[in-house]
């Protein structure tokens, strides 16, 4: 086996609704995934799993919540979490701030990609 610095990798878990795009796939809830070591964005991982990212609600990123669109790292611990989570949770927890976030984040690309 060769050392972890030869094969930069994330841990990926997925939770709930999101494991039926998992088992279309035939994936594992919870694996690793190679990626470049500059990093890739949670969305792009997401996407390349065949999840789509508009059912993703949460990102957690080494326990902590995490804008979809930011960059993750080798090393990195990623969970994709689906909307469902009781109102209380969603704002404990900061998922109700980073999706105002990501959505003003949306709404710029949208527009960037009407300016095209």
């Amino acid at each position: 086996m060769k050392p972890a610095e030869d094969h930069p990798t994330v841990h990926i878990r997925v939770f709930g609704a999101l494991r039926g795009y998992m088992d279309e796939k035939g994936f594992p809830y919870f694996f690793e995934k190679e990626i470049e070591r500059e990093g890739r964005t949670a969305h792009d991982i997401a996407s390349e799993l065949h999840i789509p990212p508009e059912k993703i609600e949460a990102v957690f990123c080494n326990g902590r919540i995490k804008n979809i669109y930011d960059p993750v790292f080798p090393g990195d611990r990623v969970a994709f979490f689906p909307y469902g989570t009781p109102g209380p949770y969603r704002i404990f927890l900061g998922m109700a701030r980073e999706n105002l976030k990501r959505a003003r984040q949306e709404k710029r690309i949208t527009e960037k990609e009407g300016k095209k």
